[in-house]
């Protein structure tokens, strides 16, 4: 936070630093540069100034820049510190940039590149009390996407944009600002959350500035704010005020489980799975999820709630948005399966990594995945799957949990019906990113089998499978409450978890 203070207040008032920059030729001075500082604290001239000084042209296509000075060329990327200069690259010490004013060339290119661009013209420094001083301008910074997760103990906040950016943040306790300098907007953005913390998130024009406002409609207790890269990105979390006797994010250890929310994959306008007689995995899942939460409702003594209960198209991300928002226990996502081999058979389940266990679990990842694809042009404009899954990745914490349940769940189903067992896997779902409680993917089948068709397509069998999940569900209920026993009984032990496999 100091240092991003520290870069949007600098000024070029250093006095080791030239006002300018004089090129000079065999027939003697060809004028002088001016001195740009952005607010980082580097040194840059205006490619165009540089041109023209040259005899030269400058020419823009999308994120590039060319400057021509008779047959030979530099190629510049914008937020890139390498340039090719007639064909040989070369690195410089910092990267070409668009500014207030156009487009900035490193400094470092007078020195290291000029000379093989332009070979018999120099760039000295000047440094004359004279002239005006060197100016500080911010550069222009471009806004890629703003979007938010909300966790039972915090809610996250993130401004990806396309380089770095300075912030300066406030924090009240009804609303936190922070300033973006040189953000540029094409217009304002808002997000409804009411999420019991975070009301409203809005991102606004502020002159060449923006300003991102979030508005509260809790008390907020810690807010930590960071910047990250490869996507640059601001990251604000902000925490629910801490629970008697829990830690520093809300938590208060090993809690009785109360809620677990029931996911019924596909819906509405996606069917999801189709096998040779036309028998749709939505139908086969939405069936077999509500017997599921008929069975748990009476037998595991918690509280069920499904994501879906028509035949609706939800979104993948407002799954998991669902069931953090009631802060749930456990998610269990609940899939038929498909393949080209039509005599792939067998149940397996997955929980979430960004690495995928083998190449069928990536490819099973990739088609519950496509899922994105059918999604309004915004959501779908949200960015690649496996980038959401990875900047918000909270099932880090989650893993050897939910390896655990998918053991318990994937042994029952094996045994109680008598399945091929294909495995516990791991994989990217994009179902289950940014779930903040152990969450598990079930396929029950393969649509794509003739025979595993005709089954599901009876109400028997899908019975049948509901209790064998239902099962795996009550195993691990009865392990999860006999540790929860154990830390009660003797608090000052540190009981270890269960086999978690989340190595595999």
């Amino acid at each position: 936070m100091v240092a991003a203070l520290v870069g949007w207040l600098l000024t070029a008032a250093d006095g080791a630093r030239p006002d300018a920059f004089e090129l000079k030729g065999r027939s003697g001075s060809l004028g002088q540069l001016a001195l740009v500082v952005v607010d980082d604290g580097a040194s840059y001239v205006s490619a165009e100034r540089l041109a023209a000084l040259l005899k030269g042209s400058w020419a823009v296509k999308g994120t590039r820049g060319t400057l021509t000075v008779g047959k030979r060329s530099a190629q510049f990327v914008k937020n890139q510190s390498r340039v090719v200069i007639q064909g040989q690259a070369m690195t410089l010490e910092a990267p070409a940039r668009l500014g207030a004013a156009g487009w900035l060339i490193p400094e470092s290119f007078l020195t290291k590149g000029l000379g093989r661009l332009t070979p018999g013209i120099t760039a000295a420094a000047v440094a004359d009390a004279k002239r005006p001083p060197s100016k500080t301008v911010r550069a222009a910074v471009a806004f890629e996407e703003l979007r938010y997760r909300s966790y039972p103990s915090f809610t996250r906040v993130v401004v990806e944009t396309g380089g770095t950016l300075a912030y300066a943040m406030v924090s009240g306790t009804q609303e936190i600002r922070v300033r973006l300098p040189g953000l540029v907007l094409s217009g304002a953005r808002t997000e409804e959350l009411g999420d019991g913390l975070v009301k409203e998130i809005r991102l606004e024009r502020a002159g060449a500035d923006a300003v991102l406002r979030v508005l509260l409609e809790g008390t907020a207790g810690e807010v930590k704010d960071s910047v990250l890269q490869d996507p640059f990105r601001l990251v604000l979390d902000i925490y629910r005020p801490r629970e008697p006797g829990g830690d520093a994010h809300g938590r208060g250890g090993i809690q009785p489980l109360r809620l677990i929310v029931l996911d019924a994959g596909h819906g509405g306008h996606d069917p999801g799975a189709t096998g040779p007689s036309g028998v749709m995995e939505k139908d086969v899942v939405l069936d077999v999820t509500k017997r599921v939460a008929r069975l748990a409702e009476d037998g595991l003594g918690v509280k069920i709630a499904l994501s879906r209960t028509t035949d609706v198209f939800v979104p993948l991300r407002d799954r998991t948005n669902f069931a953090n928002k009631l802060r749930a226990d456990l998610f269990v996502s609940i899939h038929a399966n498909a393949h080209p081999r039509a005599f792939s058979e067998g149940v397996e389940t997955y929980f979430l990594s960004s690495e995928a266990s083998d190449s069928e679990a990536r490819q099973v990842a990739a088609i519950e995945n496509d899922v994105v694809q059918l999604e309004t042009p915004a959501a779908r404009q949200k960015g690649d799957v496996l980038k959401s899954i990875l900047w918000d990745l909270a099932q880090s914490e989650f893993q050897a949990e939910s390896s655990f349940m998918a053991e318990t769940v994937q042994d029952s189903m094996t045994q109680s019906l008598h399945l091929v067992n294909r495995g516990v896997k791991q994989a990217g779902f994009y179902v289950l990113g940014g779930a903040a409680m152990p969450a598990i993917l079930i396929e029950v089948g393969f649509l794509t089998n003739r025979k595993e068709e005709r089954k599901l397509a009876t109400p028997a069998y899908r019975e049948a499978v509901a209790r064998a999940i239902y099962a795996g569900l009550a195993e691990y209920k009865r392990r999860y409450d006999q540790r929860l026993r154990t830390t009660q009984t003797v608090p000052a032990r540190a009981e270890p978890a269960p086999r978690t496999g989340a190595a595999r």
